[in-house]
């Protein structure tokens, strides 16, 4: 039986004042966290990948958890993905580099999705 302790963190709500949740080993920190927020906007963030085409950025995708959501089905650690605002005029030779971009990002994501799994316990 391990006796290291669980890693915490306290951080200051507007509705709940200091509010001590655990703290992931994937979450990277609470730098940037603002004492304005309430409690339900809790969030711990993994390491940003920057998925990109030409230098210019198509997708972000993190582990996230929001242990204090308002709906508890959204409470779980799950993937966040957000979609950039992308645009181009692309030639047909510039049409098949930004597939095989994206399918190459397939793969990437495949790839978190089988990390996101393991740090889930293999409960897919």
């Amino acid at each position: 039986m391990s006796s290291e302790q669980p890693r915490t963190v306290t951080l200051a709500t507007s509705d709940h004042g200091p509010v001590t949740l655990p703290e992931p080993s994937w979450c990277r920190g609470h730098a940037d966290h603002s004492p304005t927020v309430h409690r339900a906007d809790l969030c711990h963030y993994g390491t940003e990948t920057v998925l990109a085409f030409q230098g210019a950025e198509l997708f972000r995708v993190m582990v996230t958890e929001s242990p204090f959501v308002t709906r508890p089905e959204q409470r779980g650690v799950v993937a966040y993905l957000e979609q950039a605002d992308y645009t181009g005029d692309l030639t047909p030779a510039g049409l098949y580099d930004l597939a095989a971009a994206l399918e190459g990002h397939a793969d990437r994501l495949r790839d978190f999705a089988d990390q996101l799994d393991r740090l889930l316990g293999g409960a897919r």
